[in-house]
């Protein structure tokens, strides 16, 4: 992103152009090819299309000679698909689930009739083009090519099964995840049964059942390929740092195993290296020397474990130059997008080990696939064999799949645990009466559909945006680094949009003005003041600082600084040091993955947005540790919680046993 433009004393920073609440005019008219023709023109005039997929599909057309508009417009619409994050287009769905692009991001989703192929017709031209590669059935992973770039005969650009269509990059890409994780899968690792008991007897003592996170350890101690799924506060962490602790105890008197421990965000990373060298600190849990090896635990960035520049597809580590380590463990992998994970798999030695740590249930990956999800769905399906903890068949990826579902973090029967659960359940009925009964931590304020959050609803948010505002503000007038950066966490808006009446832009504008008008602090001209709120939207590894790291602005010396929580102690980097800061008064959902606040308002998406789905409202409502309000109306509720997320990937039924 680029940086901040300047704003006035009674503005936030936003894009130069645009108005509170709309998408920029230079955006969307960046979408449009006044050049093409036929249904890619008329595809395209509706904003179903932008301009990236419309030059793609002319392009490969011209290539191969194919001129069918039909066709040209199945393969714009599956470069389409891939940018929102699918593998894999399917045809016949693809009038109920393509939305304009504008309408997308606001919000306010209204009929498109759209000139629509005959759905029968389609296909068969799509089957029939020389652009295409039909394939009766998507191979499961054996005799799969290697990753993009692999060596082969020259492929087709689509791969077509059904009425499915793969982009050959994103076909390559499935089979060669597929391919490496069934073989981790099925090299079981030998260890001494009784050995391994004795093991997990002393690191979680006095337990006369096992508890499920016991029973998640030995999963991942007999699989060569792990997941370690579960949602906030069911003690991920803290399996991971005992798991980590059994495997440096089985070594014996012999060499410690050589631990990755890495996140995709810098900021999760630093979560991870906080939680599993405090837990090494755990009164009579740990050994010494086990305690030792925990405490000397550092995580990374997936980018820089394996040494990816961004915007390059190439790596330090890959399959000619493999990681060191025996063990990498990854957390937040709901995050983590399937070209990622081909490049640390191509980068794992053969016989090291897995594990991928994170909530199943999240929104998935900003970039393409939805890799968790998908390793976790054969585990899950009537043939999978296991239950909620593991169980799957030995040697099958489903065997290393270990799901925690008891809760710590709330009270196990309290409101915000039991809506999460009913989210996650897809029981609408349940989630609306949790929300109307509130209780402890939990607030339901309706608003219409068409109605703004004004009123008794928008007092609400600006009560609780003003009192974090000026916890943080006061702290960093004062230079009590550490008290701004816990007030910062204390309270968040977490929006689906970023623009629109309940979007991102809007409610950061309003944050703003609240600031000046009740705090009474003075922005600069560019709209920055001490206590400012920020959020860093690009890494800067020089500087410290990564991808969705938040902080505070502060003065020193008579310059502006910006304090970065970090395990060790803030990180202060000059503001003029980074070029992608952003205020972060309010974030999207999908930013928040992988953080958590005290309390937060959750403004839901209107029923009709494509974005009302039940992953998005159960990110955002477990991102809170206290307190949850959530703003709209019944409907988008429902709709939310009844809509799954439509992405689309074949790596589920590639996996399945």
């Amino acid at each position: 992103m680029s940086a901040p433009t300047t704003g006035t004393p009674t503005t936030t920073p936003t894009t130069a152009g645009a108005a509170p609440g709309e998408v920029p005019a230079a955006e969307r008219a960046a979408t449009r090819v006044r050049s093409a023709g036929g249904l890619l023109r008329e595809f395209n005039a509706l904003g179903l299309l932008r301009a990236a997929d419309v030059h793609v599909a002319r392009r490969l057309g011209a290539v191969t000679g194919e001129d069918d508009e039909r066709v040209l417009l199945a393969v714009a619409l599956a470069v389409r698909a891939v940018r929102h994050g699918s593998v894999v287009l399917h045809l016949e769905q693809a009038p109920a689930t393509v939305v304009p692009e504008d309408e997308e991001d606001t919000g306010a989703v209204g009929a498109v009739e759209a000139p629509w192929p005959e759905p029968a017709g389609w296909l068969r031209a799509v089957r029939a083009s020389a652009l295409t590669t039909v394939h009766e059935e998507a191979p499961a992973a054996a005799g799969a090519q290697g990753a993009a770039g692999a060596p082969g005969p020259p492929p087709r650009p689509v791969h077509v099964v059904g009425d499915g269509l793969w982009l050959d990059r994103y076909w390559r890409l499935e089979l060669a995840v597929a391919d490496d994780l069934r073989r981790r899968a099925a090299q079981v690792p030998a260890h001494d049964e009784q050995r391994v008991r004795e093991v997990l007897d002393r690191l979680w003592p006095g337990e006369d059942e096992p508890s499920d996170q016991r029973r998640a350890a030995e999963v991942c101690l007999r699989s060569g390929v792990a997941v370690l799924g579960g949602g906030p506060g069911t003690g991920k962490t803290t399996t991971v740092a005992r798991l980590l602790a059994a495997l440096h105890d089985l070594a014996g008197d012999g060499a410690p195993p050589r631990v990755a421990l890495a996140a995709p965000t810098g900021k999760a990373a630093a979560r991870l290296t906080e939680a599993v060298t405090a837990a090494a600190s755990t009164p009579g849990v740990f050994s010494e020397r086990q305690a030792a090896f925990l405490a000397a635990a550092s995580a990374s960035t997936l980018h820089r474990l394996l040494g990816l520049r961004p915007g390059s597809t190439r790596a330090r580590y890959d399959a000619e130059h493999r990681l060191p380590h025996d063990v990498v463990v990854v957390d937040e992998a709901s995050m983590v997008g399937l070209g990622v994970v081909a490049h640390l798999l191509a980068a794992l030695r053969p016989q090291a080990r897995l594990v991928l740590v994170g909530d199943p249930d999240q929104l998935a990956s900003v970039e393409v696939g939805a890799v968790l999800a998908d390793l976790v769905a054969p585990a899950l399906a009537p043939t999978g064999g296991g239950d909620e903890v593991g169980g799957g068949r030995p040697g099958t990826v489903a065997g290393g799949v270990a799901l925690l579902r008891t809760t710590h973090r709330f009270s196990s029967g309290g409101p915000i645990a039991e809506l999460a659960r009913a989210v996650r359940a897809g029981d609408a009925g349940a989630v609306v009466d949790v929300l109307r009964a509130g209780g402890d931590g939990l607030e339901f304020v309706e608003v219409a559909e068409d109605e703004p959050v004004a009123g008794a609803a928008l007092e609400a948010v600006r009560a609780d945006v003003v009192a974090r505002g000026r916890d943080v503000v006061r702290a960093a007038v004062g230079g009590d680094v550490p008290a701004a950066l816990l007030a910062l966490d204390a309270h968040r808006v977490l929006c689906a949009h970023r623009h629109g009446g309940r979007g991102v832009s809007r409610f950061s504008a309003l944050a703003h003005r609240w600031a000046v008008e009740e705090l009474g602090v003075r922005p600069r001209p560019d709209g920055r003041y001490v206590g400012l709120p920020v959020i860093v939207t690009t890494n800067d590894a020089a500087a410290g600082v990564f991808n969705g790291d938040t902080g505070v602005v502060l003065e020193s010396g008579g310059d502006l600084v910006v304090a970065v929580g970090r395990g060790d102690g803030p990180l202060l980097v000059p503001l003029a040091r980074l070029a992608a800061v952003e205020p972060v008064h309010a974030m999207t959902v999908h930013r928040s993955q992988g953080s958590q606040f005290g309390a937060v308002t959750v403004l839901a998406a209107p029923a009709r947005s494509p974005l009302a789905t039940r992953e998005m409202l159960y990110t955002a409502v477990t991102r809170a540790r206290h307190r949850v309000r959530v703003v709209g109306s019944v409907e988008a509720v429902t709709a939310a919680v009844q809509r799954p997320l439509a992405r689309a990937t074949g790596l589920a039924a590639r996996l399945a046993p």
